[in-house]
């Protein structure tokens, strides 16, 4: 007994020391067994949920049933915090190496001569203007090796002023090539060097930074190659055979002209693409409910790209073929997005590709089906040809999805890539009305969206969210929707956060940082971007000083994504690969997003920072970072350059109507930028009964959604009364002159359902009210219009649109009676 005693006390005492010492007991191989199955379940026990709508709840990744978003992991503080610690603690063990410094020694000097001249080009079926480059479109590829210094001779053989910045190249300010900010523009039949020595190397592009001439040409690829003793030389990968590809799009219309009528909201774009989203749309579709809602808010319809273009090209082309390549080559193909306003999504007939570089800077390769490539962002891939004799589309299609571009790999049949599917707008219109509050501004989700790993346009996406996206089933608010079909989420699409730099890239930690805030804001009804609310020419040059970090915070309030692109520099984007966080020059911000960008100002001069939408730059969505006191010899009066470039961000535009009736003739005409209005209306009757009546106007947009626009007016009319005819409106004040004239003063507010409710007090005492709604979406090309006034006038009327000038109308006037007629607008 006392042996038996004994012995458990030695067990207990051995148990005790392997407690402390962390050392477990052995087990049995069935036990062993037992215990690790006990920890993969609890690994997988990982639940999901959707962002959009928290209630759904799945045990496994997939996408939602309502809306069809990918469910993203249900965030467990606790052990979130705790894997991120030890992540943290891993990463701060590793030695990361830096950047191994580079003999730049021993470089060409390597000249380029570059004759600019009109021309004329047919990409969208008939011959329209354009801009060559030593006679092509795109410009001339430049190559150099890193080391060289590059000579740039432009010849501009225009009648108008041009330029050209270097997108993405590190240089001393004077050559960065912007109008009024590095340089003066290049004057008609002139000539202008650029030389900057090449301190870099990768995949970039130059373009002309003059008006809207990229949209038309002006655009080119730009590489720079590594030595072949550059200590960051890959093998496999910077030894491949390359092929430089600049993704562009082209449109009929006049550049200017597509700015005007983006600013004038009109929307032929939606009608050529098939996007209008009417009334008649949303009742076929069963969205009716969700029309109405996306109006009450005072939105407009669902917009993914601003432009209807005519044709998409590669290398100024489409469907052309590499049939150098045969079956088991890899290729390197150097991607810019050159398009003045298309994000375009890259697939792989022949599979999955490998990601090698962005922005011009190394990347960890990383594997993915497919990626989306924002307006001015460069990529570099490896693609493989799996089989001979065929060759494997490389499908470019523009992010809106309303036609696509494409070129081949390989030698033999084509095989093609399955075209991606039409968006699905009004899914992503209930999105939008879930995210918007009734004043504008986005709704705090209580999500941490970054770094372009929650699309929020995936529920319009059919390829990922399969039938569940038309949300036609009735669901159980509280129900566990695990057993239930969650679309396609086998496809691999690459984000910011898989982006790895193969080098350590913090800053120096003894510099100072200066942190700065920007919020992305833009009105679409109006078409003004900005920044803070701010438009340039209401902003000064932001001073840094030489050598500072800056640490910009980007907060997307808008419902459109923006391209914001850095002159001069390389910006690390704050992921979680920490130390290697990756350098880019661009970074695309969706909405709802925040993202964190740093860069060391390290080079004097005034360098832009900007939307690299064309046409959300050139309505104002930039700042200049003012680094150093440098001293540019090309603009001597830099105040003076500066309130040049301002003016730019900040045009008037144009726009008139006129509706030729069978009872009368009436219209409008405004002029507006990003805050003025300056407008006048006309009703004219073609007898002194009907009567004549003008009305001019000036205004000023107040508030973030310009929603409200107190004005002065002036106001004239002429109506012949019977001599005891007497004119009342609803207050009672009266009103018998044949002829009136007066000053107004008065507002204008948006209310929801986008009605204008306008109240104005003329000078001899009459006060008007009206409520008035133009552009109803009845159907595709149909649009309805009111108005009822507190002068007990009324109208109702209905037009056709044929063409973006010409309309069918026909409406009921409580003055002049019925009216049919042609409706020309500009």
């Amino acid at each position: 007994m006392k042996r038996n005693i004994l012995l458990i006390a030695l067990m207990l005492v051995h148990l005790g020391v392997n407690a402390q010492t962390g050392h477990l007991p052995e087990v049995s191989n069935g036990e062993k067994r037992a215990h690790s199955h006990r920890i993969e379940e609890s690994k997988n026990q990982q639940s999901y949920t959707c962002p959009m709508h928290p209630e759904v709840i799945s045990n496994k990744p997939g996408n939602c049933p309502k809306c069809g978003m990918k469910l993203v992991p249900k965030d467990d503080g606790e052990k979130h915090n705790a894997h991120g610690k030890m992540d943290m603690e891993a990463k701060n063990q590793e030695v990361i190496p830096l950047l191994p410094k580079k003999n730049l020694k021993g470089g060409k000097v390597v000249k380029y001569d570059l004759y600019v001249k009109d021309t004329v080009v047919n990409y969208g079926g008939k011959p329209i203007r354009a801009i060559a480059v030593n006679g092509q479109i795109p410009m001339p590829t430049l190559t150099f090796t890193e080391g060289d210094t590059a000579v740039i001779v432009v010849h501009n053989m225009m009648d108008e002023e041009t330029s050209l910045h270097w997108h993405g190249v590190m240089l001393p300010n004077k050559e960065d090539g912007v109008p009024w900010l590095t340089q003066k523009p290049i004057k008609p039949h002139s000539t202008y060097t650029y030389s900057f020595p090449i301190i870099q190397t990768g995949t970039h592009w130059y373009h002309s930074h003059s008006g809207l001439q990229e949209q038309i040409g002006m655009y080119g690829s730009f590489i720079m190659e590594k030595r072949q003793d550059d200590p960051t030389f890959r093998k496999g990968i910077d030894d491949l055979p390359t092929v430089p590809l600049i993704l562009s799009e082209w449109t009929n219309l006049n550049p200017d002209n597509v700015h005007r009528m983006l600013h004038n909201a009109n929307d032929w774009f939606a009608i050529k693409k098939g996007s209008t989203q009417s009334y008649f749309d949303a009742i076929k579709e069963g969205h009716f409910k969700t029309k109405v809602i996306n109006e009450w808010k005072r939105m407009l319809a669902m917009d993914v790209s601003d432009v209807y273009y005519d044709k998409f090209l590669i290398n100024g082309a489409d469907g052309q073929q590499l049939s150098q390549f045969k079956a088991g080559d890899k290729v390197r193909l150097r991607i810019s997005n050159g398009g003045a306003s298309s994000y375009f999504w890259v697939n792989y007939a022949g599979g999955k590709f490998m990601v090698v570089a962005n922005d011009g800077n190394d990347v960890e390769p990383v594997e993915v089906d497919r990626l989306i490539i924002g307006v001015s962002e460069t990529y570099d891939i490896v693609v493989t040809i799996p089989e001979k004799d065929a060759s494997y589309e490389l499908l470019v299609t523009p992010e809106d999805r309303t036609k696509s571009t494409s070129i081949f790999i390989g030698e033999g049949v084509k095989q093609a890539h399955p075209p991606l599917p039409k968006l699905r707008y009004f899914e992503g219109m209930k999105m939008m009305n879930d995210m918007m509050k009734m004043n504008g501004d986005m709704k705090d989700m209580g999500m941490n969206m970054s770094l372009q790993k929650m699309d929020m346009n995936t529920v319009m996406y059919p390829e990922i969210t399969g039938d569940q996206a038309d949300n036609k089933m009735q669901m159980d608010e509280a129900m566990d929707h695990s057993s239930h079909d969650m679309g396609d989420t086998d496809i691999v699409t690459l984000n910011y956060d898989m982006l790895k730099s193969p080098y350590n890239t913090e800053l120096p930690k003894d510099q100072p940082v200066k942190e700065i805030t920007f919020t992305l804001t833009g009105n679409m009804n109006r078409y003004v971007w900005s920044l803070d609310n701010k438009v340039l020419s209401e902003v000064d040059k932001i001073p840094v000083k030489k050598g500072e970090i800056l640490r910009i915070t980007l907060i997307n309030n808008s419902m459109m994504r923006h391209p914001m692109h850095l002159h001069g520099f390389d910006f690390r984007v704050l992921n979680s690969h920490g130390v290697q966080s990756p350098l880019k020059n661009v970074i695309d911000i969706m909405p709802m997003e925040k993202d964190t960008i740093e860069f060391a100002a390290n080079t004097e001069g005034d360098w832009f920072f900007h939307c690299h939408i064309l046409y959300h730059m050139m309505a104002g969505m930039n700042r200049v970072f003012e680094v150093g006191d440098y001293k540019n010899p090309e603009l001597p009066d830099k105040q003076y350059a500066y309130k040049k470039l301002q003016r730019e961000s900040n045009q008037l535009h144009f726009m008139a109507e006129n509706d030729f009736a069978t009872n009368g003739n009436d219209g409008q005409a405004m002029l507006q930028n990003a805050r003025w209005s300056f407008g006048a209306e006309w009703r004219l009757g073609y007898n002194d009964k009907h009567g004549y009546e003008t009305e001019a106007r000036i205004g000023r947009y107040i508030g973030k959604m310009q929603w409200f626009m107190p004005f002065v007016g002036f106001g004239w009319r002429y109506r012949e009364f019977g001599s005891h005819e007497i004119e009342k409106n609803v207050f009672g004040q009266k009103s018998s002159k044949n002829e009136r004239t007066a000053l107004s003063a008065g507002f204008v507010y948006t209310l929801p359902m986008l009605i204008d409710f306008q109240a104005e007090v003329f000078t001899d005492g009459i006060v008007r009210l009206q409520l008035r709604r133009e552009d109803i979406p009845l159907a595709p090309r149909l649009r309805g219009a009111f108005s009822v006034n507190t002068d007990k006038e009324y109208m109702g009327g209905l037009k056709y649109i044929l063409t973006k000038n010409t309309s069918l109308s026909s409406h009921y006037d409580s003055d002049m009676g019925w009216g049919v007629g042609l409706t020309l607008s500009y």
